[in-house]
């Protein structure tokens, strides 16, 4: 049973008015803001939301638009939930009041609350597609009590861009992402436990922006750290020399705690049986994959981290029953 994933894309039987109508209530039941958009007349969107335990997870792509979150809605009700956005196409313009206007660009990640009123627009650029201006973004909302950081620390946090290349900001940016790769097929009791890992790699971001990670919770600082270090792994599955002790070394963490943290925080891999199994993965799409049909088998294999060729014939048998080669020609007749 997959997780309560709904996707909107884009009602074809609506009219443009009633698409976007739709579309702002579901954004609605967690963002609490008046929307308007200049392209009512055409308006087509896509929005994936799933619900991992206590937190939203949302994906939307759609035309530029305008969320006013106004003092009045404020002092009517605050649900008390912080807004994380990461921006992947067009621009985000954010406007408070006293505040000088904040323009978050794709790779930006922001953090916000519904405590203060706010006017975001949203700032399609044209998708190469149908030459229409569209805004791509990920994010979660979730109450702010969750966050084990105390509010007093976050305000100057709130409200700004930071560039999610590097660091944790890059490993929270990249868990969004996935989890909007695999939401549809997520059980439910998975997506239970997704939630939690999400706030935590929220705070273990911020506790990194504030330099100081003292007041995280030991076990938010472990899964933060796990993320990390998968991270790097899936960059460096090419390198044949990829080992715990690599993995360790770079983090500047024992062997031994590095595999009693995959020992807590994993479903049961030994790190180097994961690597063993990514690697094998990748192969087995890239075999299967028509544009790479005249790359050698063994070029495939050594990009993937492999490059014995009877070492990688024997592993692809033993994980997938059948030769390299054969998975090949069956996938790519």
């Amino acid at each position: 049973m997959a997780a309560a994933t709904e996707s909107v894309d884009p009602f074809a039987e609506l009219r443009p008015q009633e698409r976007f109508e739709v579309w702002r209530d579901l954004i609605g039941l967690t963002r609490d803001c008046d929307a308007t958009s200049p392209d009512l007349d055409r308006f087509e969107a896509v929005l994936r939301r799933s619900e991992l335990g206590p937190v939203t997870f949302l994906g939307t792509s759609f035309p530029s638009a305008r969320f006013r979150r106004s003092d009045a809605r404020v002092r009517r009700s605050d649900p008390g939930v912080f807004h994380l956005t990461f921006v992947q196409g067009g621009a985000l313009a954010l406007t408070r009041d006293g505040e000088q206007t904040q323009l978050f660009r794709p790779g930006d990640i922001t953090l916000l609350d519904s405590s203060r009123p706010y006017e975001l627009r949203a700032l399609g650029a044209r998708d190469a597609a149908d030459g229409r201006p569209r805004v791509e973004a990920v994010g979660i909302d979730f109450p702010t009590a969750l966050l084990p950081v105390p509010p007093h620390r976050l305000r100057r946090l709130l409200g700004r861009g930071f560039r999610a290349t590097e660091g944790p900001a890059a490993v929270l940016a990249d868990f969004l992402l996935s989890i909007d790769r695999q939401a549809p097929v997520l059980g439910p009791a998975v997506a239970d436990r997704l939630g939690p890992i999400a706030v935590d790699l929220v705070a273990a971001w911020l506790a990194d922006e504030l330099a100081d990670d003292s007041g995280l919770p030991e076990s938010a600082r472990q899964r933060s750290l796990v993320e990390q270090v998968r991270a790097f792994v899936r960059r460096h599955l090419h390198d044949p020399e990829l080992s715990p002790a690599t993995v360790a070394a770079a983090h500047h963490i024992s062997v031994g705690y590095l595999h009693r943290l995959f020992a807590l925080h994993t479903d049961g891999d030994t790190v180097a049986a994961w690597i063993r199994r990514l690697r094998l993965e990748k192969a087995h799409r890239d075999l299967a994959d028509p544009a790479l049909r005249a790359v050698p088998i063994g070029t495939i294999a050594a990009r993937c981290g492999i490059p014995r060729p009877d070492d990688f014939s024997r592993a692809f048998r033993t994980a997938y029953g059948l030769a390299p080669r054969d998975h090949r020609r069956h996938a790519c007749p």
